[in-house]
């Protein structure tokens, strides 16, 4: 220990530390791992320790960040050791990574209506990597689904590859809600037309050009279809609709059941299409329809580990748990408020469910049905609804929010404090990070609430980064690699 040290030591309280790390190229020596240290000292202060000569000595210092029992340290030692009731006999087990790296702004793509929904396709995206594909790095592709009910394809240069055919030829007839790659070759989509309809995407040889071909539209729920989900090795979608059902569905038409006659002959898709439709794009109706929701259902995702269970999230306040197999709802969990989006995330030691709600927070919940609590911890910072998530693809601990209120939120787990009785106790997470619309910057304060900004969808992509899309037209794209990963160089 350095004479500056001990001598701040002296004068102050002293607690003996063990450090860890997970990072082999930045490991201690073993005789260095234990150390007494000033309780005064906060994450800066262990920052400099651990850079210092005498025990990595770094040629230039490298920021690091403190796990105890898989919490960031937030306090001084001290803090910590009163708020859990600890002595300063006690030996802290401190884990060091290296500290979260900010999401950096890399290019905006303009669209001419609102943008409600992102995905990406790379070559470590779901939909990039299964079945062999491959997708060569600087060919990751960027689809957006607008208001204007037209799907569009973007090279990360920012130039639209293509765009989807008008309604007249076999698109939709009404806003696109959302909007999923399912192989390379491949999309899906769905609206406020109350369909689902897949492409074929056929790319030209010098990868500036590009068709959008409708192979098949799909019918059975009688509201818009906000969200859907895809599993390219089944060929299976999930849909949540505003009528409250969820869809099962297949991709392939010679499978499918036949379109629902009522369907086809009546409302306002009916109508539009016998007015504009030129084309015979084949029909065809669900595997099934689940009607458990009481209210509108706002989000259908695949369960990451079997892709024959399913989970709904639901304006009736619900998180619903469904077997695919026999088409059945399995478990139910009911929170405080509607809610508006779901993910799943591997979690620190089980599989958890981010669910966005309207009351501007995120309530994480253990899916399992032995699980003895329901909500694990509530996520706040937000100044409006909440409805897009997505996991960091690096990470067990973090996921990204886009909000209604014109920012996308990066979270990490690890980085929590105990709930206030305002909050309803429990344990808390703030974000680390929070992504504005570049289309803001140098105008006015951002609005509260996210007037004219408000995000409509969020995806994190391991190589292309942070992706969204909202009420500016825009599609932005910030580079998040490493945000949440601890052992990221």
């Amino acid at each position: 220990m350095d004479g500056a040290l001990e001598e701040q030591s002296t004068r102050q309280g002293q607690v003996q530390v063990y450090f860890t790390t997970n990072s082999t190229d930045i490991e201690l020596p073993e005789e260095k791992r234990q150390l007494l240290v000033p309780t005064n000292v906060r994450r800066y202060g262990l920052s400099q320790i651990i850079n210092s000569e005498s025990m990595l000595d770094t040629s230039s210092p490298i920021p690091f960040d403190f796990l105890i029992n898989g919490t960031f340290l937030r306090t001084t030692l001290e803090e910590y050791l009163t708020t859990n009731g600890l002595s300063s006999e006690t030996t802290l087990n401190l884990q060091y990574v290296r500290s979260l790296i900010p999401p950096l702004y890399e290019a905006s793509f303009e669209h001419d209506d609102w943008v409600s929904s992102v995905d990406v396709l790379s070559g470590s995206s779901v939909a990039g990597s299964w079945n062999g594909h491959g997708v060569s790095r600087g060919n990751e592709r960027i689809l957006s689904g607008s208001y204007d009910g037209l799907l569009r394809v973007w090279n990360k240069s920012g130039q639209a590859i293509t765009t989807s055919v008008s309604s007249s030829a076999g698109g939709h007839t009404s806003s696109i809600k959302s909007a999923r790659f399912i192989s390379p070759t491949q999309i899906a989509s769905s609206g406020l037309d109350r369909t689902i309809r897949i492409w074929k995407y056929t790319e030209g040889a010098d990868g500036f050009s590009a068709e959008l071909k409708p192979t098949l539209e799909l019918y059975g729920h009688k509201g818009g279809v906000d969200s859907i989900d895809v599993h390219g090795p089944s060929n299976r979608i999930l849909s949540a609709s505003s009528d409250g059902s969820i869809g099962l569905w297949t991709t392939q038409k010679s499978s499918a059941p036949a379109a629902p006659s009522e369907l086809l002959t009546s409302g306002p898709t009916a109508k539009r299409r016998k007015l504009t439709t030129s084309t015979s794009t084949p029909q065809r109706g669900p595997l099934s329809l689940i009607s458990s929701h009481t209210a509108p259902a706002t989000a259908a995702i695949f369960n990451t580990l079997d892709s024959t269970v399913a989970y709904s999230a639901s304006q009736d306040h619900t998180v619903r748990t469904f077997d695919l197999t026999t088409s059945s709802n399995v478990d139910t969990r009911t929170t405080s408020h509607p809610l508006l989006s779901l993910t799943a995330l591997p979690g620190i030691s089980t599989q958890l469910l981010a669910a966005g709600t309207s009351a501007r927070h995120i309530t994480l919940l253990d899916p399992r049905i032995s699980a003895a609590s329901t909500q694990v911890m509530t996520l706040r910072g937000h100044t409006n609804k909440i409805v897009s998530l997505s996991p960091d693809p690096e990470s067990n601990y973090g996921l990204i929010s886009g909000s209604h209120d014109g920012t996308c939120r990066v979270w990490d787990l690890r980085s929590s404090r105990q709930g206030t009785k305002d909050e309803g106790g429990g344990l808390v997470g703030e974000a680390v990070y929070v992504v504005e619309r570049e289309s803001q910057k140098g105008g006015a304060r951002r609005p509260v609430g996210g007037e004219g900004i408000k995000v409509f969808g969020v995806v994190w992509d391991k190589d292309v980064g942070i992706v969204s899309g909202g009420e500016d037209k825009m599609v932005q794209v910030n580079r998040g690699r490493g945000v949440t990963r601890a052992t990221d160089a």
